[in-house]
């Protein structure tokens, strides 16, 4: 019976979602990334307010964790940790490529593919991993450059469903082949919801003082030698 708020800030489409009972009740999205450090507490106090949710009501926090935006993850982090510490509240993290397959899941039940959320990550690279309906990873989050041939033994399986911001340069370079689809999605923190419950349900729950996004490579700077 579990009441979690939930904040997506990994990628240029930041959300914040509650829900109750493993259920969403409402998603606020801010698609600008430039204002994600600006928006995000703005848009959970709108939330909270709209809902009449009290921090003394909520029992849990979730954050989107990583991959992604190296600066998209340190907001919406450091906003659920400062958040969590203030209320006292337990900290949930969950992929967010994870969380990624799990919304896609959700637009194709019933359907035997695997799932490959790709988040962009400069010119051909991409975080990428592949799960399978129940969510397992059969490759697990990485940072990959993407190269024909890169991903042809799970296409060899069955079809792929690829999707995120960073399909549509992996859709240029591998063209039209069996085994795959391409369709449109947008994240979502409502995405993370079950995984949420899930969790929340087994208490795995993270240190709040010591825990870090999944940022999977060092940060870049163009100016950076």
């Amino acid at each position: 019976m579990a009441q979690i708020l939930h904040i997506d800030t990994a990628t240029s489409n930041g959300s914040v979602c509650l829900s109750r009972n493993g259920l969403p009740l409402e998603t606020i999205h801010n698609t600008d990334q430039r204002d994600h450090a600006a928006t995000i507490t703005q848009l959970i106090r709108e939330l909270m307010d709209r809902h009449g949710v009290t921090p003394e009501s909520l029992d849990a926090i979730a954050v989107s964790a990583g991959p992604g935006s190296y600066t998209g993850l340190r907001v919406g982090t450091a906003t659920a940790k400062g958040l969590c510490y203030t209320w006292k509240k337990p900290l949930i993290a969950i992929s967010t490529l994870q969380m990624m397959a799990a919304g896609m899941r959700d637009l194709m039940p019933d359907q035997d593919v695997l799932f490959a959320p790709m988040i962009d990550a400069r010119r051909m690279e991409v975080f990428t991993a592949v799960y399978d309906t129940r969510l397992e990873a059969l490759l697990p989050p990485q940072a990959m450059i993407l190269e024909q041939g890169s991903l042809d033994n799970f296409i060899a399986q069955k079809t792929v469903i690829f999707f995120g911001d960073g399909a549509p340069k992996w859709h240029e370079l591998l063209g039209e082949r069996t085994n795959t689809q391409f369709p449109s999605y947008q994240i979502s923190a409502s995405h993370m919801v079950q995984l949420a419950a899930e969790a929340f349900a087994a208490k795995d729950f993270q240190d709040v003082a010591y825990f870090a996004p999944h940022y999977l490579k060092a940060f870049y700077h163009p100016g950076k030698k």
